[in-house]
Formats: C-alpha cells, structure tokens, sequence
C-alpha cells in the first residue's frame, strides 16, 4: 500500500535549475521544448523514455531534468522528487518496477517523499535484494522500429577511420538498449557522417564532451566520449568534417568514441545509415 500513497509535499518549494514539468503544446517538438528549457535534447529523451517524438500530443506532460538529476549509463537513474510524486508514479514514468524502486531506496520512507530529495531509479532487469529478475522476453530485445529513413540517409560515412566496433547497437542482457561504441588504437579525430548543424557542443554528465548534430529530414548524430571538442553550437558542418577529438578509456590503452543516430528522436541502427 506504501507503494501506492505518500506523496511528496513541500509546499511552494521549487526543483532547482528548472527541473519539473512541461505540459506539450500546439506546434511543439521535442527540439523545441528542448530549445526553450535550455535543456540538449539527448537529455530530454533520456529522462522521457516512453516518449515517442513524433507522435506528442496536446496536454501531454514532460519531464524536464534539473542539474542534479542523471540518466542511465550502466546503472541506476538519479531522479529529484517533484510535488505530487510518489514510488509508484515515479516508477511508472521510467518504466521501472515500484518494488526495486523501493528496495534500490530502503533508507527512504516512501510515505514521506520530500520535494528536492534525490532516490535511485534501477533500470529494467537485473536482481535487486536477492529476488530473481525474470528473464527478458524475446519481444523485448527486438529493435526498436524508428519507421521509414528518409532517403537522405543513407550512404553516410563512418565517423572514425581505423576503428573497431567493441559495441554494436542493440539490447544488452537486461533488454536495454546501447548505442555503438567504437574504438582505436592510438588518439583519433571523429568526423562529421554527413552535412549538418551543430545544436549542441558541451559536456554531459557520464558522457564527457558530446557533439549533437542535426541533419536534413529531422536525422541526428552523437558523438560521446569526446576529450577535445573541434565545433561549436550553432556551426554548420560539412560531411567528413572533424567534430571532436575522442578519450581515451582509463586504463585502456584504446580510445572511445558512443555514436548513436536517431531519426525524429528514435533509435536507429547505424548500420542502416553508414556505408
């Protein structure tokens, strides 16, 4: 029942740095709403997973993450309790079960939720608390369907030269899905696919430098893991264009570079687009 009840209060009290709730508009898009909060619109996406971009309706409500939040790399969500929340309405947004959320946060009574207070949001899958994760049904580690590619996309080059692919993009063993990790053998430049727009150019918690470009016919690319950034926000680029210098890996002799395309902010496989 605890799951269910408790929901957080606080008053006035505001989430710092923005963080709280958009309601979707006449005429929004995630780039818009992303624009306008300030926020990278990887980020968005992030904390909105169930969202699908091209299908936002009026009166629709986003999360829109504070500084203090964080999305998953290999672990949990670090999500800031908002007014009205409780362990089951957070779970249900990320998609998590309310039990682990509970169990991931047992020092945290889940009828006295605080505004401000920051829990732990495991991801789907996995064991937590000795219980025994059921496995991922096969439907769940298919590949998401971005629709029909644009017929621009196609024939782009790779972003790296001399590289080896220590990741390809799909569901790992909790069904959750990577983007493509490459990597080097010494310091290398990654290079633009093709033609586009920088929109974002900064630092990115757990992924070091980033570069997001925009492409024709509403594509993106990413490029992570960077150590030297070569563009700035608002440039427009050329295909082959250097985008940033990759990092390399600690304790690794080898340099990374995560690239993950998307087409109207879904996944794509970036074996459909490269040649």
């Amino acid at each position: 029942m605890l799951l269910l009840g408790g929901c957080a209060s606080g008053g006035g009290t505001r989430i710092a740095d923005g963080g709280g709730w958009v309601t979707v508009q006449r005429g929004d898009t995630l780039g818009k709403i992303a624009d306008q909060a300030g926020i990278p619109l990887l980020r968005l996406q992030r904390f909105n997973p169930g969202v699908d971009s091209r299908r936002l309706a009026v009166g629709q409500r986003l999360m829109l993450p504070s500084s203090q939040e964080r999305a998953p790399g290999g672990g949990p969500y670090r999500y800031q309790v908002r007014r009205g929340d409780s362990i089951y309405s957070i779970a249900r947004h990320f998609g998590a079960n309310p039990q682990r959320v509970q169990t991931a946060n047992s020092g945290i009574d889940p009828a006295d939720l605080a505004v401000g207070q920051l829990i732990q949001v495991p991801l789907s899958g996995g064991s937590s608390g000795g219980t025994r994760a059921a496995s991922t049904p096969a439907a769940s580690r298919s590949l998401p369907d971005p629709g029909p590619l644009p017929a621009s996309a196609r024939g782009w080059q790779w972003p790296l030269d001399n590289y080896a692919i220590e990741r390809r993009f799909g569901r790992d063993a909790h069904g959750t899905l990577q983007p493509m990790m490459m990597s080097t053998p010494g310091p290398a430049v990654a290079k633009a696919t093709t033609s586009g727009k920088v929109r974002f150019a900064s630092g990115m918690r757990q992924l070091g430098q980033v570069v997001i470009l925009h492409h024709a016919d509403n594509m993106q690319s990413v490029y992570a893991f960077c150590d030297k950034l070569m563009v700035s926000e608002g440039q427009s680029v050329s295909s082959g264009a250097p985008v940033c210098e990759i990092g390399q890996e600690s304790g690794s002799s080898r340099h990374h570079l995560l690239f993950d395309l998307r087409h109207g902010g879904k996944p794509v496989d970036p074996a459909r687009v490269l040649r």
